[in-house]
């Protein structure tokens, strides 16, 4: 079965986005692996506010290369969208019913893991839902004393094991976490 991979960058004090829904405190050297990562993965799950802000995103032309082929390889994927309002984007699949059920039936297609890209709704829904693998959280050396947290109201305790901490020469502290297996 294909692992739902929550991969994201989270201020020290917690939050995804700074107070005016700001990511300009977001890190990305090359020492990351980022490119890594997304050729691990072959499909990314958004919320619909996500999509519309980043899935058609486009660098500009002063933007580095790296930044450049990054942006080209998430274009690459298949994406779903999950969302109450399906829009006509022919590039999309729109999830808007039987979520935990679709959510399953894909990661049981032959493929790479998936990338739950978010947003905050989505994970908190793929949270409460238990569709979580792997937790792959970027701790960004900042404070921004406000703005979206991670994570809302949890129901559950989760209990994860630990798999691996990598430390970047920015100061980004990415940890790595799994459900342990029953």
């Amino acid at each position: 079965m294909r692992n739902i991979i929550l991969n994201l960058a989270v201020s020290l004090d917690g939050f995804i986005e700074g107070p005016n829904g700001e990511t300009d405190w977001c890190i990305m050297d090359d020492d990351m692996g980022f490119t890594d990562f997304l050729d691990t993965v072959d499909t990314i799950f958004y919320g619909r506010v996500s999509y519309d802000a980043w899935g058609q995103y486009q660098p500009d032309e002063q933007s580095s290369d790296m930044e450049k082929e990054i942006w080209k390889t998430v274009h690459s994927k298949a994406k779903y969208v999950f969302t109450r309002q399906p829009g006509d984007d022919l590039h999309v699949n729109y999830i808007s019913t039987h979520i935990v059920e679709q959510v399953r039936a894909i990661q049981q297609q032959p493929g790479r893991d998936i990338w739950l890209y978010g947003g905050r709704s989505l994970i908190n829904s793929f949270i409460h839902s238990d569709l979580i693998n792997v937790f792959r959280l970027s701790y960004h050396p900042v404070v921004l004393g406000g703005g979206l947290p991670l994570m809302g109201q949890l129901q559950n305790r989760i209990n994860l094991r630990h798999i691996k901490t990598n430390v970047f020469r920015s100061g980004v502290v990415e940890l790595m976490y799994e459900k342990p297996i029953d």
